[in-house]
């Protein structure tokens, strides 16, 4: 909001001294950001910035960091880099596998974090449901509760039933970040649902439209941005997650925080670097779109102009 013409000279004073204190604070956060990205592009294989980097001498910069993320002992790395080298590469390298355990993991554990979220969320915006608060804050317990301890219940609960028994690789990773995701699911479309209209509900119904139509063409529609808002928040969640994966994980279940954790205690890279800024310019570009559709919902709910 801008400053008003007739404001005092203590209110102008504030109006600069708290955006002075809003930047610095910002500044402070993304200061560990702004560190490691470009020492991702190191060419000596330190954590610290060399003289020639401090010079922006071109020789102190590399891609090394990024190129070794695709090398593996079984794949070459004299050897041209053509179809059968990829091919080689998505099968053995580490860090590509790693890759493509998270996003796998993150896919199935936002489907489901999105599905019951979104039929919770539904509950909870009808007027008539008895025990709203309690059920809500049961539900959105898991963004409270330290994560330690919900993965120590997690860790005993699938220790009972021997989940890694059942034959389904990753079975308990994705329904532990499925529970972890399922409390943004259930924010995101409650509040989308507040501003929600339900006599569009009843004149679906009356115009012989079933429950199930009703919530496809009416209701749906208009909350699909909050699902989707929410899904991401849960994918994000699943993506960067790594306690839920040492504790309940198989030895052999890798996704990419497990990677750089395994990395940063057995052999320290500056590899690590590289995928730490993959995955903050990832994370970044999610929270954009969320962002975007949060204004849409917006626009459609007629909370700001068109």
């Amino acid at each position: 909001m801008a400053l008003p013409i007739y404001a005092s000279p203590l209110e102008r004073v504030w109006y600069y001294t708290f955006r002075v204190i809003c930047a610095l604070i910002f500044l402070f956060l993304i200061a560990p950001i702004l560190i490691v990205m470009p020492l991702s592009f190191n060419a000596e294989p330190y954590f610290t910035f060399t003289q020639k980097m401090l010079s922006f001498d071109p020789t102190g910069y590399s891609l090394r960091w990024y190129d070794l993320l695709l090398t593996h002992p079984n794949v070459p790395t004299d050897v041209p880099r053509d179809a059968a080298w990829w091919e080689l590469v998505w099968r053995e390298a580490a860090w590509v596998n790693a890759a493509k355990n998270s996003i796998i993991v993150g896919f199935f554990a936002t489907i489901l974090a999105t599905f019951l979220g979104t039929l919770a969320a539904l509950g909870l915006s009808r007027p008539e449901m008895p025990y709203r608060r309690a059920i809500m804050a049961i539900l959105i317990s898991p963004m409270i509760v330290p994560l330690i301890i919900i993965t120590l219940g997690l860790f005993f609960f699938y220790s009972s039933i021997e989940i890694n028994k059942w034959g389904v690789p990753y079975l308990g990773v994705i329904m532990a970040h499925a529970t972890l995701g399922i409390p943004f699911v259930i924010i995101t479309v409650t509040a989308t649902l507040s501003g929600f209209d339900h006599s569009l509900t009843r004149a679906a119904a009356s115009l012989g439209a079933n429950p199930t139509t009703t919530f496809f063409k009416v209701i749906m529609p208009l909350i699909l941005p909050g699902m989707i808002s929410g899904a991401l928040f849960a994918f994000v969640t699943s993506f960067d997650e790594v306690v839920v994966v040492l504790f309940v994980g198989a030895n052999d279940e890798q996704t990419i925080p497990r990677q750089m954790w395994n990395g940063i205690r057995e052999a320290i890279s500056p590899a690590i670097l590289s995928v730490a800024t993959i995955l903050v310019i990832f994370s970044v570009s999610l929270l954009a779109t969320i962002e975007l559709l949060r204004r849409r919902s917006e626009r459609l709910r007629g909370i700001t102009p068109s």
